[in-house]
């Protein structure tokens, strides 16, 4: 429990600081003049800063702008879709000829970094009026309605582009690029507006639930006690919040997002594998009859003694193509926690 802590606080942490850099890079497309180093630096300073702020000040508050914000960028993906359907060429999308077994596999294990995040729900729950029923049903309609979103944007932007969507002019915007050809430079500018609002709103919904696993772990001694702070005012870990803020901050500035995203997918990826085999073992034990707390009955994941064993093999096979430096960081990363973990156990 302890390793997977810390291993998603990683892998979040990192898949923060690549969202932060498509964010500078789109502002950067769709104002010229902040596309240089040190603006996009100052870009970064100003929207962590901001976050923290709003974070400090409450949760509701917080949630409120993770709210707002999902709800903004999801209109320029709908009207993308409404819009670009028309103009969709069945011929480009007709499979000529099936890719390699090695690139289905890195494109796989990429595709998987849009499909993570949904962690982030439990890790406010000790927030949230009755988790278990309000936690599972929000992860499943999200994960549902993302991944049909998801399709239909990709449909689209294949079905306009065609070949010329791997093109390496129209890899930093893709979807403003097929905007453009339905919709001219004002649908390009309303697809880039949206990609800056969306990865905005990933950021704070991050930014709302990660820095409490750096709470969690300071308050059971495993981190420096500071981090374990409360606000007197806000009852939020404010101390926390600001120091997750400087860590994103540090590597947003220093890395890139193709190799930040593999690398916050090995991570994860090693979260939910030890999650598969976790569910195998709660269920053998039958959690269900030992509640946690007066009225509160666990969740109980339907069909939980097949589909763990068929995501582990899944989630084995999307791991087998993951560079070593992605697998360096996080055996370093395991490895001093351990040492931290095994030097509390002795004191």
């Amino acid at each position: 429990a302890y390793l997977c802590g810390v291993l998603l606080w990683l892998g979040l942490t990192l898949a923060m600081a690549a969202v932060a850099t498509v964010l500078a890079g789109a502002l950067g497309t769709l104002i010229p003049a902040v596309s240089g180093t040190a603006p996009r630096a100052l870009i970064l300073v100003v929207t962590f800063t901001a976050l923290a702020i709003v974070n400090v000040r409450g949760t509701a508050l917080g949630s409120g702008l993770s709210l707002i914000s999902t709800l903004a960028k999801l209109l320029p993906l709908v009207a993308f879709v409404v819009l670009g359907l028309p103009h969709v060429n069945a011929g480009n999308l007709t499979i000529t000829a099936l890719p390699p077994v090695d690139k289905i596999g890195d494109a796989c294990l990429l595709l998987m970094f849009a499909f993570f995040g949904m962690e982030a729900a439990l890790q406010v729950s000790g927030e949230v009026i009755n988790p278990s029923r309000v936690v599972p049903r929000a992860i499943a309609l999200a994960l549902l309605g993302v991944g049909v979103l998801y399709v239909s944007v990709q449909l689209v932007a294949q079905g306009v582009l065609g070949s010329t969507l791997a093109a390496a002019e129209t890899e930093k915007a893709p979807l403003a690029a097929a905007a453009a050809q339905f919709a001219g430079s004002a649908g390009a500018r309303l697809i880039l507006v949206g990609m800056i609002v969306s990865t905005f709103g990933f950021m704070t919904a991050m930014m709302l639930s990660t820095p409490r696993t750096l709470f969690a772990l300071a308050s059971d001694g495993y981190l420096v006690r500071p981090l374990s702070a409360v606000h007197p005012d806000h009852r939020t870990p404010h101390v926390a919040i600001a120091v997750q803020g400087v860590i994103v901050f540090l590597i947003a500035l220093t890395g890139t997002y193709v190799k930040l995203a593999i690398m916050a997918n090995v991570v994860i990826l090693l979260v939910y594998l030890a999650c598969c085999l976790g569910v195998l073992r709660l269920r053998r034990h039958d959690v269900v009859t030992d509640p946690p707390a007066p009225g509160v009955t666990p969740f109980r994941m339907p069909g939980g003694a097949v589909v763990p064993w068929l995501a582990a093999a899944l989630i084995v096979g999307l791991l087998a193509p993951a560079s070593w430096q992605a697998w360096l960081l996080t055996g370093a990363v395991v490895a001093a926690a351990s040492l931290g973990f095994l030097r509390r156990a002795r004191s």
